[in-house]
């Protein structure tokens, strides 16, 4: 088993046209995408649809009407959505269907879409998601770390870092190497990176503090999220 990771959104644009057929990409936006969807599947959402596109959302949404439309962009709630991309809104959705679009988590994911299989991974379900890849023992896994707009995102490398933690029989890449050294320096503190990252101290300063602290929560949820299609539902649901 071999592990890669890409750690920037300029590498997630080439993913599309790389062959992925025989990757199981794991996409992590930790602060907050990948989280809230966590947390919605955890609560029993049903399916969710992660699109690129602001206008793809509206499009979508005249697909399936009774779905809600939830994502950001800047980190806000998007006009004329129902829902931002604070995980403590998606947590009372059960048996909904939510169409989403946000700056790099729903970007990543789709960018996936030729990959063998897809996993939605967050800090709340780290550990449940590292012997979900133990239990497929894929050939090859690539850890991908949606970012910030153009730029790394600590908070994404840490956990994928714990993932390569917890996969100690597999060949690390270099740049799955980098990951797991940032998530050695510290260890166990996930409330304290998140906090340090540029992501925690922007969502503190704009008064979102408890969507740091929400997100840092180690394996809160037993829940495996997993993209077919464009359409992400819970393993085993």
């Amino acid at each position: 088993m071999t592990i890669e990771a890409i750690l920037s959104p300029p590498e997630i644009d080439l993913l599309p046209k790389a062959d992925l057929s025989d990757a199981v990409c794991v996409v992590f936006d930790v602060l907050r995408a990948t989280s809230s969807m966590i947390t919605a599947l955890s609560n029993g959402v049903e399916k969710i649809h992660p699109v690129c596109t602001i206008d793809e959302a509206f499009e979508l949404k005249q697909q399936f009407p009774d779905a809600l439309l939830g994502g950001e962009r800047h980190g806000d709630k998007i006009d004329g959505f129902d829902l931002g991309n604070s995980p403590h809104e998606y947590r009372d959705l059960a048996a909904r269907r939510i169409i989403t679009t946000t700056t790099n988590g729903t970007v990543a994911l789709r960018a996936c879409g030729n990959a063998g299989l897809v996993l939605v991974g967050a800090l709340l379900n780290v550990d449940v998601l590292i012997a979900h890849l133990k239990r497929l023992n894929p050939e090859r896994i690539l850890l991908v770390c949606a970012g910030t707009f153009r730029e790394l995102a600590l908070e994404d490398v840490f956990a994928a870092g714990a993932v390569c933690s917890g996969m100690r029989d597999a060949d690390l890449s270099d740049s799955a190497k980098t990951a797991a050294a940032v998530y050695e320096k510290y260890g166990n503190y996930f409330l304290k990176v998140l906090g340090k990252s540029k992501n925690g101290r922007a969502l503190t300063a704009a008064g979102r503090s408890r969507d740091v602290v929400w997100c840092a929560q180690r394996s809160l949820f037993e829940t495996v999220g997993q993209m077919s299609d464009g359409v992400i539902e819970r393993v085993g649901a």
